[in-house]
C-alpha cells in the first residue's frame, strides 16, 4: 500500500506551501512511505485528486485544495482531517495503515479491543460469581434454633404491620394529591429546559453555517490566488 500525497509545488498561498510542508515532515517523521505527486506541473495528477475526491469532502466551489493524501486509490483525507488524527494518535488509522508495535496508536487499539470483547466485565462477572459462591445460607451460620426464632419474629412483626394498614390507607389521598402538584411543576421545568436548549441549537447552527462559508470563500481566494500566481510565472 501506497501512501499518495497531492501537492502543489508552485503555489503562491503561503498557508498552502506551509500545510504541505507539515504533512510531508510528519510522514518522514514517522519514516511512512509515501509518493508526491504535484498537480501543479502535472495535468493528470490534478484530475485524478479532483475526480477522486468524494463529493462530501470537497468545498462548496467543487475544487479540493491541496494538500491531499490518498491511500492507493481510497481517500484518507486534506490536510483539517490530518491534523486531527494527529491530534488524537489516530495517523496510522487516518491513513488506513496498521500501526507498529509499541506505538501509542497500538496501545490504544489494543484497549478498545479488550473493552470491545468485554474481557473486564467477564473478568468482573466472574470474580461476582466466585464470592457469591463461598456465601453459606444463614441456617447454616447461626443454626436452626436461631432461624426459628426470626420466623418466630417477623410473624409477630406481620400482625403489628396489618393493624396499621388502615391508618396509611387514610393518609393515601393526600399522598397522592401532592405528588400530582409536584409532577405539574416539574412537567413545567422540563418543558422550559427543552425550549431553552432549542434556542441554544438554533444559535449554534447559525455560527456552524457562519463559520463555514468564511472557510468556503478563504479557500477560494487562496485558489484565485494560486491560479493568478500560475499565470503570471508562465507569462
Amino acid at each position: 500500500m501506497v501512501i499518495k500525497v497531492f501537492l502543489a509545488s508552485s503555489s503562491g498561498s503561503t498557508a498552502i506551501k506551509k500545510k504541505q510542508q507539515d504533512v510531508v515532515g510528519f510522514l518522514e517523521a514517522l519514516k511512512v512511505d509515501y509518493t508526491q505527486l504535484d498537480i501543479a506541473c502535472n495535468e493528470e495528477n490534478r484530475m485524478w485528486m479532483r475526480q477522486n475526491v468524494p463529493v462530501e469532502k470537497k468545498p462548496a466551489n467543487g475544487i479540493p485544495l491541496p494538500p491531499q493524501i490518498f491511500n492507493e486509490e481510497s481517500y484518507c483525507g486534506d490536510y483539517e482531517t490530518f491534523f486531527d488524527a494527529k491530534e488524537d494518535n489516530m495517523v496510522y488509522d487516518f491513513l488506513r495503515l496498521p500501526p507498529p508495535p509499541g506505538s501509542k496508536e497500538a496501545e490504544q487499539a489494543s484497549k478498545a479491543l479488550i473493552v470491545e470483547n468485554g474481557t473486564h466485565a467477564e473478568e468482573t462477572n466472574a470474580e461476582k460469581s466466585l464470592d457469591e459462591s463461598r456465601e453459606v445460607p444463614v441456617e447454616e451460620r447461626n443454626g436452626n434454633a436461631h432461624g426459628e426464632e426470626e420466623q418466630a419474629a417477623e410473624e409477630e412483626d406481620g400482625e403489628e404491620v396489618v393493624g396499621g394498614e388502615e391508618e396509611v390507607a387514610e393518609g393515601d389521598d393526600e399522598v397522592t394529591e401532592g405528588e400530582k402538584a409536584l409532577g405539574d411543576e416539574e412537567e413545567e421545568t422540563m418543558e422550559e429546559t427543552d425550549e431553552a436548549r432549542e434556542e441554544e441549537g438554533e444559535g449554534q447552527e447559525e455560527e456552524d453555517l457562519q463559520s463555514q462559508e468564511e472557510e468556503e470563500l478563504r479557500q477560494l481566494e487562496e485558489e484565485e490566488e494560486a491560479e493568478v500566481q500560475e499565470e503570471e510565472e508562465a507569462e
